[in-house]
């Protein structure tokens, strides 16, 4: 769940445009470039996890799983250039507000690639390979994700300047990772061993779901008060405000996950509570996320009538998106209603057409020059 833009930083923030002047340089790569790879990837995991069986389908996922993979290898080294050559701006980034959010990206790339390497990489590689691959990028993943969401706090209390009235959902990014983790550990669990091994990853990836779902739950009030007492967001930063659904379809994922795997690794009565406990939970987060996504798209309509054009934040209508596909794949499991597998399925669509142009805009824009590109001030 994530975008490519940074969210305004006092007067500025990345379009995705450049500026007058400006040339495209890796000294502009900024952590927000990790959500390419993100909503990339989930395509692949949420493509795996529907009741589609038209030929070709699987072969489409692997395509895209080994596109996403290459996007982070390229990425990432990417990135240790920036790091190298451009020190002082990747130091910038750190203390600016409207960039340090943007690291949770990372973990989340990371997971994401490792997942769809179980999923439906196995097949190309061979499962011993897929299982090595997801167990490292899960605990690389995961452990930037503990570092992101405890540092980025920090550092907004120690370092930032926040103004009043500036939250925006890409707070949400550093906190959201650590769901993710949990949402994709439960792939894991089965190939430990039995016993302490199995349960100690279970109930970690709860506690994981809890840190981020408590820490959601802190910073959604903030959002939400930012909008109904100082009005929409930028045009350009509008698209984040599907960031909302990340954490939401994430903890729906993660709680269906959990509970499949725990028959056997708990006893029944726990399994049974788990089982429980992610319908219980994830229907009435879904239904709020079908409130969030109707909300968010009005807000979306508005700006394109008053001339929002194409910006990096487009990608915000990926990854969000793709967490809803499987939390809404995943009550179908637990409920056996069918209806859940068309909700899926719609919003698979309506995932497919976001990368699609998302991924289209971008790559024309790299083609071009004009990308990657510097803050430009942005307006209402």
């Amino acid at each position: 769940m994530a975008t490519l833009a940074q969210a305004p930083s006092r007067s500025t923030a990345a379009t995705g445009t450049r500026a007058p002047g400006s040339a495209a340089s890796v000294r502009h790569l900024g952590p927000n470039w990790y959500a390419a790879v993100m909503g990339t990837a989930i395509v692949a995991n949420a493509g795996a996890v529907l009741p589609l069986t038209a030929p070709g389908l699987h072969t489409a996922y692997q395509v895209v799983w080994a596109l996403s993979a290459l996007m982070l290898l390229t990425l990432l080294t990417a990135r240790a250039v920036h790091w190298v050559r451009h020190g002082d701006q990747a130091r910038r980034h750190l203390l600016d507000p409207a960039v340090a959010p943007f690291y949770g990206c990372l973990a989340m790339a990371l997971l994401a690639v490792g997942g769809g390497t179980l999923a439906v990489g196995r097949e190309v590689i061979g499962e011993p390979a897929a299982l090595a691959v997801d167990a490292v990028l899960w605990t690389l993943g995961t452990l930037v994700g503990l570092t992101c969401a405890a540092a980025i706090p920090y550092l907004m209390v120690t370092r930032h300047r926040i103004e009043t009235g500036s939250a925006t959902p890409v707070w949400l990014l550093p906190l959201v990772a650590p769901m993710v983790s949990a949402a994709l550990g439960p792939a894991l669990v089965p190939h430990l061993p039995g016993g302490q091994w199995q349960a100690a990853l279970l109930f970690a990836c709860y506690a994981l779901f809890g840190m981020s779902l408590l820490a959601t739950l802190l910073v959604l009030p903030l959002i939400l008060s930012r909008l109904i007492h100082h009005g929409p967001l930028p045009l350009a930063l509008t698209p984040t405000l599907f960031l909302v659904l990340g954490p939401l379809g994430q903890s729906t994922t993660a709680l269906a996950n959990l509970a499949h795997v725990a028959p056997g690794v708990v006893d029944a009565s726990s399994a049974h509570a788990m089982g429980a406990f992610a319908v219980l939970y994830g229907i009435p987060v879904m239904g709020f996320a079908l409130l969030w996504l109707a909300l968010a798209t009005a807000l979306v309509v508005r700006a394109f009538r008053n001339g929002m054009g194409f910006a990096m934040t487009w990608w915000g209508f990926t990854f969000p998106v793709g967490t809803c596909v499987t939390g809404a794949a995943g009550l179908a499991r637990r409920t056996g209603l069918d209806a859940f597998d068309w909700l899926a399925v719609g919003l698979f669509a309506l995932l497919v057409a976001a990368v699609a142009v998302a991924g289209t805009r971008t790559a024309v824009g790299l083609a071009r020059g004009r990308l990657p590109a510097p803050p430009r001030p942005v307006t209402a």
